[in-house]
């Protein structure tokens, strides 16, 4: 039980009038004319974003997902002036390891919670005592249920700092961080900063993209560089609006939620360990629990100005002196070549392939991502655990 008088408890509860007024704005929907190509070249189809806001308008049901959140124990706390929404999921094994876990955009803590269970009760899902961890899943500024900045400075640095404060209003005096997307970059700062109590981190997608030209790049480090570029030339648009223009769109996703779920949505695609058709790995569901939780909370611009403040230096090698623990998924945006991790990891103590798995990974491979924690922890140097 959190006992600091700094941390308000706090429960998930979305007005009645705020559902109602989400399905009156989808059965007002304005749609467009039919793509002019037979794939997702030019974004979602329109038969696809049709199908996708039936569902949304006539059978989805946000309660079920708001009962999800309130099975688990969340709260609050003020750090910088703006509130921070967490989950605090302790294990029942008293020696458990506590454990921070950050997500990213267009993710949201629903990311993890298939995981949740596995991490924190290990004997009663494959595991043993020794594998258990308390976990705090904070949400990240300007999403979700958490604060929206009114200022400009939450960079990625700043939000490890609120990190390293959060966990230190918790009494955790030794504990672990992992991430991915955003989450990826935080835990990355984090474990620059190393914090009194951070022992080691993982990533599922490493911040290791040198600043300066490769001379005769290795195959493996030539095939990251040209995922790169074919992100940087056909799937970073999104990136690039957020990163300049974030208010701008604001206002368009803020007042159409087919906006914002077409916004989302094509990552689902795009992004996911699916040969093209995210429903594979992800529920209706599944996508729009997250869809729906940005449209309630009004995140679209206050998410992606996270993009304005540190998407030009957020994802370039960082030199990091502590251990690591790495995974690298199939179909991650890029998969990061070891030899570029070893020129800014001096002590990179697991390194995984899974063999499935996409950006999404915790919410595409539940088992596949505990499988890849446990194997990370299990490498920790004698006394970096709990």
């Amino acid at each position: 039980m959190t006992t600091n008088p700094l941390i308000k408890p706090f429960r998930v509860d979305v007005p009645q009038a705020d559902l109602d007024d989400l399905r009156e704005r989808l059965a007002r929907t304005r749609w467009p004319e039919p793509e002019t190509v037979q794939d997702w070249g030019q974004g979602v189809p329109l038969k696809s974003a049709q199908a996708l806001v039936q569902y949304w308008s006539e059978q989805y049901d946000w309660r079920r997902c708001e009962a999800a959140f309130n099975r688990y124990e969340q709260w609050t706390t003020e750090i910088d002036g703006v509130s921070i929404h967490f989950l605090h999921v302790r294990s029942r094994h008293e020696n458990a390891t506590p454990m921070l876990l950050t997500h990213g955009w267009p993710g949201a803590v629903l990311e993890f919670f298939k995981v949740i269970e596995p991490l924190t009760d290990p004997t009663a899902h494959g595991g043993s005592a020794d594998e258990a961890f308390h976990l705090v899943i904070p949400t990240l500024p300007g999403y979700g249920f958490s604060g929206k900045p009114a200022d400009q400075g939450w960079s990625i640095e700043k939000i490890a700092q609120a990190w390293a404060e959060l966990m230190a209003r918790l009494g955790y005096t030794r504990y672990l961080a992992q991430g991915g997307d955003w989450g990826a970059a935080v835990t990355t700062a984090l474990g620059a900063m190393r914090p009194a109590g951070l022992r080691s981190i993982h990533v599922n997608l490493p911040m290791v993209m040198p600043r300066d030209p490769v001379a005769e790049p290795t195959p493996a480090e030539l095939a990251m560089l040209m995922a790169m570029q074919d992100y940087a030339e056909w799937d970073s648009g999104y990136a690039h609006q957020q990163s300049t223009r974030p208010q701008t769109l604001g206002y368009g996703l803020a007042d159409s939620p087919v906006g914002q779920a077409m916004w989302i949505f094509e990552k689902f695609h795009r992004w996911t360990d699916s040969d093209g058709d995210p429903f594979k790995v992800l529920s209706y569901d599944q996508m729009l629990d997250i869809i729906t939780l940005y449209w309630l909370t009004n995140s679209a611009a206050s998410s992606g100005r996270l993009y304005w403040e540190s998407y030009k230096k957020g994802f370039f090698a960082v030199p990091l002196d502590l251990p690591v623990g790495c995974s690298i998924f199939p179909k991650e945006l890029y998969r990061a070549p070891r030899s570029f991790a070893e020129r800014c990891m001096s002590q990179i103590i697991y390194w995984g392939e899974p063999e499935k798995g996409g950006h999404f990974a915790a919410l595409e491979q539940p088992a596949v991502f505990v499988n890849e924690l446990r194997g990370w922890a299990r490498c920790l140097p004698a006394g970096e655990g709990a």
